[in-house]
């Protein structure tokens, strides 16, 4: 259903998004998009949340009868002291990205996995018996490493420059799973694995975001030989050193536009009680590329 007028009156439902920074922020667009795309009564805008005051604003946003919250850096799991109730997986993982609004508070969803997986799966990427090579060990890559033990892959390798960090996610999830399919490595340490096998690679550090478009975390060639398909959570630029890279190994590379767009439809989807239809999805992806130029 499209909507012919867009106008805010007494019934309208609010959305919005708690970080610091949240000016930089594409999540307005998406949303505002569905909810005049389907003729729905709904804004959604971006909250400044200074540091210190993450309680207030949930306590607050709850006052005023906010219909559900995105939550971002640095705040996806301090938030969760002040939630009612926490979904399973979001409890396991540690973090949530998405608030929604019960009777008693807001319970807490991580968008993030799920977003991550329905890009992967609109792209034909499994994860199912896959050995994977995951490049980080913050928060994204945690998310990621939390999605491909969940999803049955054979093997997770966090690769990381500090390797402690990467013992930490690897220990969590194995034990949140009860499996010992992730370990951790040294970046460098990659060449122990070999050049007999091929495997998916997810690039999940800040590490070639605009303006360092020529950055990635790894630079040898011989790294990309090991990579059948690459899928680097960043967005922007639209193609990354990590992808071009990966290109010119002559694998597959995708970049993370369809994960922000997915994991803002789940929240979107949790918030209303409906299904987004796959076409609506794939209007929206074409409307976030024309808004980057592509």
């Amino acid at each position: 259903m499209q909507q012919e007028e867009w106008q805010i009156d007494g019934y309208t439902r609010l959305c919005g998004l708690i970080g610091n920074p949240v000016e930089h922020t594409m999540s307005p667009m998406i949303h505002n998009a569905l909810a005049k795309r389907e003729g729905r009564n709904l804004v959604y805008v971006p909250f400044h949340v200074e540091k210190g005051q993450i309680r207030q604003a949930v306590k607050g946003a709850f006052a005023l009868n906010v219909l559900g919250l995105n939550v971002t850096v640095p705040y996806k799991s301090e938030v969760i002291e002040h939630l009612d109730c926490i979904d399973d997986m979001a409890e396991k993982i540690g973090a949530v990205n998405t608030l929604v609004r019960t009777n008693n508070g807001y319970k807490g969803y991580n968008t993030d996995i799920t977003g991550l997986y329905r890009a992967m799966c609109s792209e034909k990427i499994r994860l199912e018996g896959e050995e994977i090579l995951i490049l980080g060990a913050g928060g994204a890559a945690r998310a990621a490493a939390f999605l491909c033990a969940s999803k049955g892959a054979k093997k997770v390798y966090i690769l990381n420059r500090t390797i402690e960090k990467a013992e930490g996610v690897a220990e969590e999830v194995n034990e949140a799973f009860q499996t010992g399919c992730v370990s951790a490595m040294c970046i460098g340490d990659y060449k122990k694995l070999g050049t007999g096998r091929k495997y998916l690679a997810i690039q999940a550090t800040s590490v070639g975001l605009y303006p360092d478009t020529e950055k990635a975390v790894i630079l040898e060639r011989e790294f990309y030989g090991m990579v059948h398909t690459g899928f680097d959570l960043i967005y922007k630029p639209f193609c990354t050193k990590f992808m071009s890279l990966v290109k010119e190994a002559g694998g597959q590379a995708f970049h993370g536009l369809k994960m922000l767009l997915y994991q803002g439809i789940e929240a979107y989807e949790l918030w209303n009680g409906i299904k987004v239809p796959e076409e609506d999805a794939l209007a929206l992806y074409h409307m976030l590329l024309e808004s980057m130029g592509c």
